[in-house]
């Protein structure tokens, strides 16, 4: 199969009947075998009832029904185990991304030889309200993940290699930092194109501007976990080892400077009034307690096995 197309959705009834007949006619006009993946994700609408009827005339068609609304992140991961096709594109349910789009973005996989192609809108018809969060975070995207070509991480149009999607995993929020995550599975040609942006024609924007800073907080997330994730003594250890020295260096200082005044006869307060024996003190335990978890990190690192672990009410 050439395309799988992969297309989360939540409550967007009235434009899925108009954005399958649209995939369905490039991808006749192609030449293309494909399939075409909705996952409902907790839908409250007739979203899945359409998608029903869909599969009933196209047997193209496949959904995945979530038994509630789990987000964009664990729909693309399910989307990608069940992928079949040799390039996977992915893409929202709302008629902003053009399908028309899809023979250039696989002509790139293909004959460029790229892993990753991420669309970039230049041109929006999202409110300043969004589009200004969106450049901020993706300036804070590029410096941090060192993918520097890319000017739209959170773009919903992708293009990938069916091996990238089946080397990478996506969970929580993670979707927005895919080109990162795939890059460091070593899928590093990771390419952009610019793709046409169409104003919303039904329903309204999921956005919220909890999204911008839950991003912020995924992207950091991430860039630890692919520092340190398998290696968290090294860090946790590391700073344990040095605030744990500093205290015991401060506490020594001061038994030796108390026993050079007795050896000298003076006689001050005992240590215990000094504020900076609590310091060091604490200091000693604070590097205790943050090696200790850099050694339990270790030995829980990464091992959660129901991690992707989601409920699925009907599939076909």
């Amino acid at each position: 199969m050439d395309i799988s197309v992969i297309i989360p959705l939540y409550n967007e009834e009235e434009s899925l009947p108009e954005l399958h007949a649209w995939i369905r006619r490039v991808m006749q006009a192609n030449g293309f075998t494909y399939e075409i993946i909705f996952i409902n994700d907790g839908s409250t609408d007739n979203s899945w009832g359409i998608i029903e009827e869909l599969r009933s005339k196209d047997e193209n068609v496949h959904g995945i029904k979530f038994r509630r609304n789990y987000g964009k992140s664990p729909a693309l991961y399910c989307g990608f185990k069940a992928a079949q096709g040799d390039v996977v594109i992915t893409m929202d349910a709302d008629l902003q991304d053009s399908p028309d789009e899809i023979p250039e973005l696989y002509r790139m996989i293909t004959e460029e030889h790229y892993d990753l192609v991420s669309g970039y809108k230049q041109k929006r018809y999202d409110p300043l309200t969004k589009t200004i969060p969106t450049k901020l975070f993706n300036a804070t995207a590029r410096k941090i993940s060192g993918v520097h070509n890319l000017h739209d991480f959170n773009c919903g149009l992708k293009a990938y290699r069916s091996d990238v999607v089946k080397n990478i995993e996506v969970y929580g929020e993670m979707h927005r930092y895919i080109p990162y995550l795939a890059k460091e599975a070593g899928f590093g040609r990771i390419g952009e194109k610019v793709v046409h942006h169409q104003a919303r024609k039904y329903g309204k924007s999921k956005f919220g501007i909890n999204r911008f800073f839950n991003g912020y907080l995924d992207l950091l997330t991430l860039w630890f976990l692919t520092n340190f994730g398998k290696k968290p003594m090294h860090v946790f250890g590391l700073m344990g080892s040095f605030v744990f020295f500093i205290g015991f260096i401060a506490l020594i200082w001061l038994i030796v400077e108390k026993v050079i005044m007795l050896v000298s006869g003076v006689y001050g307060d005992l240590l215990s009034n000094h504020a900076s024996f609590f310091i060091a003190l604490a200091a000693i335990l604070l590097g205790t307690q943050l090696f200790l978890a850099g050694f339990i990190g270790d030995l829980i690192s990464r091992s959660n096995p129901r991690r992707n672990d989601y409920q699925i009410e009907k599939e076909f």
